[in-house]
């Protein structure tokens, strides 16, 4: 394999970082504390997970417009957007397929059951305070989807002194957006509501060829405009030191434009909506309860619109997902962590299609134990899921690591993981294959961190594979269980702050390769960049921060015969900021300064150069 020896050159660049100084830095926060990756919290320096961590100060501080704005060029993470701002965007961890990332907002499972993906590009990123990003099956936690890992998306908390906050942005194409918002709350319950909207003339999204048919299959060079308006809440309330109770709300209402038909539409009326309510309780000292219940919605409408000529509605897809979960974590022994949980979910699908099943439900039982022995570290889950669509699914994790005196930590991990098959796949009228089994996986870890007097880092070697994988059968003429991955690669990353100087920078080598037996065996799964590479510096300057990323990634293809090719592309963003007091912030952010011409997804247009100015109150 290729990737080590290739991974060990470009690395090398990153090494130099730890030796620009001998002396003792300012104290710098760098593992934040998660809970995702086991559900269980934990430092992010303690998982044996690969994790990735944004925190509300990255957001406003790197100017970010978008969740997938917001998830590019961190490790292992590949995105491929379907034209400019409100279009779909796919996101591709560890070079898995889009369908195989788990997404959670506030602990309750999103997205659509009937195709499979979750509108990342629609969730307001300005109600948003973090983004844990776990690399890795979690099927042994979590349950389906969660072969390449787990996104979990956490709105903002509230607690402290009464805050309101403001916030006033326009830029190109005729973009404006304006966020604001209430946190408070007293020595024992905590609040926030927020609210945001958005709206930008777009860019003209694809430039497909109607025949042959390629990209969107229509030639309609116009401007593709979105709209976005966004609400959250938070609240919660500690009874005692023993027994607290939260509520979340994430509620997004979309309108965008794209480059359709007749057939398909041109415009999409969508909505995200998510509730969710937990409580947690602590009987005794080493035995804590956790109650959850959520509900999601997820409502797709298309229309067909031309100038002067009002609307036509062309179809609906709704899916609407209620989900309770029980979780208890016993710590008997010092050091060690016990958990049994149980899972139920219920999915409902309704619309303009009559689905030959409408409805589907799941339960999932789990235990996890977390210990350390010594020097020793060691993570072991099991899951079992109930279909009654098919055979019930049980993965499992085993996580081992070895701590040394230098700080240097080493890790070894296996994990397996499944894809329950959606409603298109099962149901669709004329379609689906009522007889499909799940896309099920098996994943293999190296993994070495350090802690540095000024930063830390972190290489991770991985093999990915993946069998049963769904695929259009020609000669049955519908979704089979025909197809099969292998995946490899390597991750490097690093942290390092040096007085008023931050720099963090990642490396992503991939090897997504197509196992399927036929003449597309051996070839590159589509949309993965093979190479990825981010670097981030910032310098602030008494009131002025300034900072630059520079994104480079290398070519991919669009199809599964790589006939069309796309091009690997660099992206420079500038960004800088003055504090013209302690509560008002004046930002500017120069996104594609070098006025790059790429797409990552055949025949989708990119946006060019582009400024944006934010205006931002929050004393």
């Amino acid at each position: 394999m290729r990737i080590p020896l290739m991974a060990t050159a470009l690395a090398l660049p990153l090494m130099p970082c730890a030796l620009v100084a001998q002396t003792s830095p300012p104290a710098v926060t760098l593992d934040p504390v998660l809970v995702t990756a086991t559900r269980t919290p934990e430092r992010a320096d303690q998982t044996l997970a690969s994790v990735s961590v944004i925190e509300r100060d990255e957001i406003e501080r790197r100017q970010f417009r978008s969740v997938p704005d917001a998830l590019r060029g961190l490790p292992g993470v590949s995105v491929s957007g379907s034209g400019g701002a409100g279009q779909p965007s796919s996101i591709f961890l560890r070079g898995t397929n889009s369908g195989h990332v788990l997404v959670l907002v506030d602990g309750v499972k999103v997205g659509s059951a009937t195709l499979g993906n979750v509108p990342l590009q629609d969730l307001p990123i300005d109600q948003i305070e973090r983004i844990e990003v776990v690399r890795g099956p979690r099927s042994s936690l979590y349950g389906s989807e969660a072969i390449g890992g787990v996104i979990q998306i956490f709105t903002r908390r509230g607690g402290g002194p009464l805050r309101p906050r403001l916030s006033v942005s326009a830029g190109s194409f005729e973009t404006a957006s304006i966020a604001g918002g209430l946190a408070g709350g007293g020595e024992r319950g905590w609040f926030d509501i927020g609210g945001n909207f958005e709206q930008t003339q777009g860019i003209d999204a694809c430039a497909g060829r109607p025949f042959p048919f390629a990209g969107c299959g229509v030639d309609e060079p116009d401007k593709d405009g979105y709209r976005n308006l966004g609400v959250s809440a938070r609240a919660g309330y500690a009874f005692s030191d023993r027994a607290q109770l939260g509520f979340t709300l994430l509620s997004s209402d979309n309108r965008t434009d794209f480059d359709g038909s007749i057939f398909s539409g041109n415009r999409s009326h969508s909505e995200q909506q998510v509730y969710g309510v937990e409580g947690t309780l602590r009987p005794v000292d080493t035995w804590t309860l956790i109650l959850s219940a959520g509900r999601s919605l997820d409502r797709y409408r298309a229309f067909y619109a031309e100038t002067f000529v009002p609307e036509q509605f062309i179809g609906l897809f709704e899916t609407e997902r209620d989900t309770l979960g029980l979780q208890n974590d016993f710590t008997w022994i010092p050091g060690q962590i016990f958990t049994l949980g149980v899972d139920y979910q219920v999915d409902r699908v309704s619309g303009t299609i009559d689905y030959a099943q409408d409805s589907r439900r799941n339960t999932g039982v789990y235990g996890q134990y977390l210990g350390t022995l010594g020097a020793n570290e060691i993570a072991a889950s099991l899951r079992y899921d109930d279909y009654p669509d098919f055979s019930g699914q049980t993965t499992g994790n085993l996580a081992w690591g070895y701590l040394f005196e230098q700080g240097v930590r080493v890790s070894l991990s296996y994990g397996t993981a499944f894809k329950a098959p959606t409603f298109n796949d099962l149901y669709y009228p004329g379609f689906g294959n009522p007889n499909l089994s799940p896309e099920e996986s098996t994943s293999v870890e190296l993994g070495v961190l350090g802690q540095l007097p000024i930063g830390r880092w972190e290489l991770s070697l991985y093999q990915t594979d993946i069998d049963d994988l769904i695929s259009f059968d020609a000669t049955t003429m519908a979704p089979a269980n025909i197809a099969s991955a292998r995946i490899r690669g390597f991750e490097a990353s690093a942290l390092f702050a040096l007085m008023d100087w931050s720099l963090s920078a990642n490396l992503t080598l991939l090897q997504p390769e197509n196992r399927s037996d036929g003449p597309n065996r051996g070839n590159l799964l589509p949309r993965r960049p093979e190479q990825m590479f981010q670097i981030d510096l910032d310098r602030a300057f008494d009131r002025w921060t300034t900072g630059a990323t520079l994104y480079i990634a290398g070519r991919s293809f669009d199809d599964l015969a790589n006939r069309n090719r796309l091009g690997g592309y660099s992206l420079l963003d500038l960004r800088a900021e003055y504090a013209i007091s302690p509560s008002v912030r004046i930002q500017g952010r120069l996104e594609n300064a070098l006025d790059a011409d790429y797409q990552t997804a055949f025949l989708y247009n990119q946006p060019g150069r582009a400024f944006y100015l934010t205006l931002r109150y929050e004393p």
